[in-house]
């Protein structure tokens, strides 16, 4: 019986887990799944939007997609009052950085830092871990293009491609199948959206229910993040084959 051990972040099950550190994990498997392909030439990001009103069609939000700094950007999924608090305080770490150092903060730095703030929140007693799992997409001038993943633990990595949230044990095979080495952007978008058609839990695939994020570098060499708008977003999901044309002028 977990009972006995589930009350406190503090306190070992004998089999050694951390039962609330689990319940968090929980909670971001329920959430709506996101994608992340590092290519080449930048870093994609597709998250699926649990929250499709029409009422919202108006707002210029993003339910998934965060710009943390002009060279870092992350997708999110769990409980999204968690990742606020979280991408503010990722949002003032990268700020002092630049303002110490005068450059910009190295990602896997500011990912780090980052999770050890959410490691601490499973460490001590009264508190509960955020329940809540980042993809980050960022470059800077050590390792160039980068993309991490991290959990409610604060245990976290780089990977090629990644995938949080619903489904994202499907969606992770697949990813792990069609991925392959000099993947371009373009390239990487059309695997996001195929891998995405069929792992969430929707029976149909549109704009509205999608959000898009690109990490590149422009001719000038500087660091440029891109949400995708719905029309281009519709055009993709076409020329991806995920969607029929028609889906596009409805």
């Amino acid at each position: 019986m977990s009972r006995r051990y589930d009350s406190r972040t503090t306190i070992f099950s004998p089999e050694g887990r951390l039962y609330q550190v689990e319940y968090a994990m929980e909670a971001i498997g329920n959430a709506g799944s996101a994608i992340g392909i590092l290519s080449t030439d930048g870093v994609v990001l597709v998250g699926e939007k649990k929250v499709t009103s029409k009422l919202l069609q108006t707002s210029k939000s993003t339910e998934k997609m965060y710009k943390i700094d002009d060279h870092v950007a992350c997708a999110v999924a769990g409980i999204m009052s968690d990742a606020n608090i979280l991408i503010n305080t990722a949002r003032v770490q990268a700020q002092r950085y630049t303002f110490a150092y005068q450059e910009p903060m190295p990602v896997e730095q500011l990912v780090q830092s980052l999770c050890d703030t959410k490691q601490g929140y499973t460490q001590f007693g009264g508190l509960r871990p955020f329940g809540v799992s980042f993809l980050f997409a960022g470059w800077d001038k050590n390792f160039g293009f980068q993309l991490y993943m991290s959990d409610p633990s604060g245990n976290y990595g780089g990977w090629k491609a990644g995938a949080i949230g619903a489904n994202n044990q499907a969606a992770q095979s697949m990813l792990k199948q069609d991925y392959k080495e000099d993947i371009t952007r373009e390239e990487a978008v059309a695997l996001a959206l195929k891998v995405l058609s069929k792992t969430m839990d929707s029976t149909s695939l549109t704009a509205e229910k999608l959000e898009l994020a690109e990490v590149f570098l422009l001719p000038s060499g500087e660091v440029k993040y891109q949400v995708c708008s719905p029309d281009d977003l519709g055009k993709l999901l076409v020329k991806a084959g995920v969607t029929q044309p028609a889906t596009e002028a409805s």
